[in-house]
């Protein structure tokens, strides 16, 4: 896992690096500006290969300082480079105002005019826009004064592809981006953004009508090392990686050392996304699964099915009955269960305390689709929520869960740090004593604890072919697998969600659910290589 980091986490690590003497805050703004033109030459080589002009639009704060140094390095290359400055020089923090002055002593600097700035980019007379106006600093709107720059840039970058137009690089992030939630403020799409030593949580955030929230304003993200430590501490998020392989199967063991994953369906007709998910279940490596169902759609399974077994479970009396054989170590409710008498029976019998100490003998629980439209609607069916259970909602039955968390997390921010969706999940796995997984391309996970992490399925991670009936089907079986193999909660919704991106990407266009768990022995494969 790689960390990422709020606006205001990267000011604590760069403060405590300068108090402490390792670095000053001028050299950090002279690593930056390096990274920057690094960053940028490496994605267009041509840029580097002779002089080329440049705008380069500095704000009022570090990230213009920032800029300034972007601006002379680019000078020392050979380019032609104007630099407009949004604020009074006098104002500078001295940092900045110090690289202010190291660009005077070569360059102009022009007073903020947005006209003028928005016909250059309309005439496209740069190779080069950098934006280094607010970065993550910017707490409120885009003043009304750099909208028509920023409207410069709109049908450049978003509807023009040509070879010709200007290449836009934003540093940190792009001005109006808030970059703890992925609100926008006024930003608009860049080519691409580098910022410095971690990621920003914003950058893999999405709000809807946001223009993609971070990932859709970014464009390709590069992280350049500027010399920081850490960072370490339970409030970190992380964005996911490539997992430590799972515990191999050894040869001295049997099919229960490995776990028995019990997935309940509903009635005829509607067992199919609990059949995904037993397949999900199976293939992740659970020694056994076994889908629980009524009599009316025992025909339809059994015909269905092969190393699935099979129990009749009619109802929440029979769930109890079956739950007496104690290597049954992980359910899975919720996939086409319905939401009527028999899914909420069977939802409390799942959860119900049985006398052994937890009260839930360690039995795992995945809670998907109807099972948490059920506890949605019943007080006492959430009250009965336990630190094994995790909930895996997408945002419709995370409102129906979290109605005022997630009115919170939907109204339109006017400042920032907005609320994100990494503060809403963990809100809500706090209030719901478990584990939350909250699907989307930005998938987050949390634990009560308050340990977070994303599954990103964005930048070079997109996989659209996800957004297709029984997917999140498929994604409860992986946990449900999981957690029957005895990973602990959070980690098995970290590797399963992991998994999940990693065999659309594997299978490619053309994806559907069924395919997911017949591709993961591919995927499992390359983790152990």
């Amino acid at each position: 896992m790689s960390e990422v980091l709020t606006a205001a986490q990267m000011r604590s690590l760069e403060m405590a690096a300068i108090e402490s003497g390792e670095v000053t805050g001028l050299e950090l703004m002279e690593r930056a500006g390096r990274g920057v033109v690094e960053a940028a030459f490496e994605e267009w080589p041509d840029l580097a290969a002779t002089s080329h002009r440049a705008i380069v639009l500095c704000g009022p704060g570090n990230n213009g300082g920032d800029g300034f140094v972007v601006a002379r390095l680019l000078k020392d290359w050979g380019w032609e480079v104007s630099v407009y400055l949004y604020g009074d020089p006098a104002k500078l923090p001295p940092d900045a105002k110090a690289n202010y002055e190291r660009w005077r002593a070569i360059g102009e600097v022009a007073a903020w005019n947005d006209h003028a700035i928005e016909d250059i980019l309309d005439e496209r007379r740069n190779d080069l826009v950098v934006d280094a106006l607010f970065g993550t600093g910017l707490t409120r709107p885009t003043p009304q004064d750099t909208l028509r720059t920023w409207h410069g840039f709109v049908p450049n970058v978003t509807h023009n592809d040509s070879a010709t137009r200007p290449k836009y690089v934003a540093i940190d992030a792009p001005s109006g981006l808030c970059t703890d939630s992925g609100a926008n403020f006024g930003a608009f799409p860049t080519d691409l953004t580098v910022t410095f030593h971690r990621a920003k949580v914003g950058h893999f955030l999405i709000r809807e009508g946001h223009y993609g929230g971070g990932p859709g304003l970014s464009g390709k993200l590069v992280v350049k090392d500027i010399g920081l430590e850490g960072p370490n501490g339970r409030d970190i998020v992380k964005v996911l990686e490539k997992p430590v392989a799972l515990r191999p199967k050894w040869t001295n063991e049997h099919k229960f050392s490995h776990g028995h994953a019990l997935i309940l369906s509903g009635g005829a007709g509607q067992t199919g996304a609990a059949r995904l998910a037993a397949r999900g279940a199976l293939r992740v490596g659970a020694g056994v699964v076994t889908l629980g169902v009524p009599g009316s759609a025992q025909m339809e399974v059994a015909a269905q099915i092969t190393a699935v077994m099979l129990k009749r479970i009619e109802d929440g009396g029979a769930l109890g009955e079956v739950l007496e054989d104690k290597r049954i170590n992980a359910l899975c409710l919720g996939p086409g269960l319905g939401v009527g008498e028999r899914g909420m029976a069977l939802v409390r019998a799942a959860l119900e305390p049985r006398g052994f100490h937890p009260p839930y003998d360690g039995r795992s629980v995945v809670l998907d689709a109807d099972a948490l439209t059920l506890i949605s609607r019943d007080a006492a069916l959430f009250a009965m929520l336990h630190e094994r259970c995790v909930l895996t909602p997408h945002a419709g039955e995370f409102a129906r869960l979290f109605p005022d968390i997630s009115e919170r997390l939907c109204q339109e921010p006017s400042s920032g740090p907005a609320y994100s969706k990494v503060d809403a999940t963990r809100e809500a796995a706090r209030r719901a004593g478990c584990v939350v997984l909250f699907k989307g391309a930005d998938t987050v996970i949390a634990a009560p604890s308050g340990a977070c992490s994303i599954n990103s399925a964005q930048y070079e991670r997109a996989a659209p072919w996800l957004a297709t009936a029984g997917s999140g089907d498929v994604l409860a079986g992986f946990v449900a697998g999981l957690l029957a193999r005895g990973v602990a909660p959070i980690q098995a919704a970290e590797i399963a969600a992991w998994l999940h991106v990693e065999c659309a990407l594997e299978f490619g266009p053309g994806l559907i659910a069924e395919d997911l768990p017949e591709v993961l022995p591919t995927v499992l494969r390359a983790l152990d290589a």
